[in-house]
């Protein structure tokens, strides 16, 4: 079964998780965006991911404790 020369490629994945007493942003193994305050965090992942989307990329971010993804 061919698959029409299709390129598979995996999605990039932001978490929102606590790390040393505040938000951050994970992604492969690194932590970015720190602070307080959840929400700075997640809009702070929203815009990665929305720039990793305009290259064409697929992204999910996902957040800590919370079920699902947006």
């Amino acid at each position: 079964m061919s698959d029409g020369g299709a390129i598979f490629m995996s999605a990039l994945i932001f978490r929102i998780v606590k790390h040393d007493g505040a938000w951050a942003v994970e992604h492969e193994g690194r932590f970015s965006n720190r602070a307080r305050d959840k929400a700075e965090v997640v809009a702070s992942a929203t815009k990665l991911a929305r720039a990793a989307v305009g290259q064409g990329r697929v992204v999910q971010v996902r957040v800590e404790g919370e079920t699902g993804y947006f």
